[in-house]
């Protein structure tokens, strides 16, 4: 059974590291503040583990990126060792410091380049995979809706779109490849879409999904 490394310690990395436990892979937790994880810790069983963001880079056969878009690229520069050849979920998206405009988070990002774009050139010894970057934390896993909702992702290396494809269906997604890497373009701003009702109407509770005849 693969071996999870999670890079960040908040609820994005704290949710999916449940979900994979859950799903019964073995799970590390990379942090800068190892205390932030005392009670995840706890809870976690013999599955989980909280390390540095090296260690668990290190640890982990597939990893998942899970931290501020504006501080991403810093960090896979101190683990840039650690991340070569392995398969790197993207979750993040490149939200910038400002608030909000009128419901519409702002993009450090413009609609002719993306973020992962930039993390696969700049880091081309790793495979990275979009995905996660378009729903709330607490729909991540196994969503409950009347319809299975469909997870968008993108990515250069087929073999590491076919692992991230068989943990999204155990994650309870249908799963829709739009191709390679410059298709983040169209996917992280998605996220840009999901935060509006949540910040006009204060409704969290939805999901994307593509309907085919």
């Amino acid at each position: 059974m693969k071996r999870i490394g999670i890079l960040g310690s908040g609820n994005v990395g704290r949710t999916l590291a449940d979900g994979f436990i859950k799903h019964g892979y073995e799970v590390k937790m990379g942090t800068g503040n190892p205390d932030k994880l005392s009670d995840w810790l706890e809870n976690a069983g013999d599955q989980g583990s909280v390390g540095t963001f090296k260690e668990a880079a290190a640890f982990g056969d597939l990893l998942v990126l899970a931290v501020k878009g504006i501080v991403a690229e810093k960090l896979l520069g101190e683990v840039k060792a650690e991340i070569s050849g392995k398969t790197i979920i993207d979750a993040t998206n490149p939200i910038a410091e400002q608030a909000p405009e009128d419901g519409l988070v702002k993009f450090t990002t413009d609609l002719n380049s993306s973020l992962m774009e930039r993390f696969q050139a700049s880091f081309p010894q790793a495979n990275f995979v979009k995905a996660f970057n378009s729903v709330g934390a607490h729909l991540m896993v196994n969503p409950q809706f009347e319809v299975t909702p469909t997870m968008f992702i993108a990515g250069n290396n087929e073999d590491s779109k076919k692992e991230v494809i068989k943990i999204l269906d155990k994650f309870g997604y249908e799963v829709e490849d739009l191709g390679g890497v410059k298709s983040a373009r169209a996917i992280e701003p998605l996220c840009i879409l999901w935060c509006i009702p949540g910040f006009r109407h204060n409704e969290w509770g939805h999901a994307f999904k593509l309907l085919k005849k």
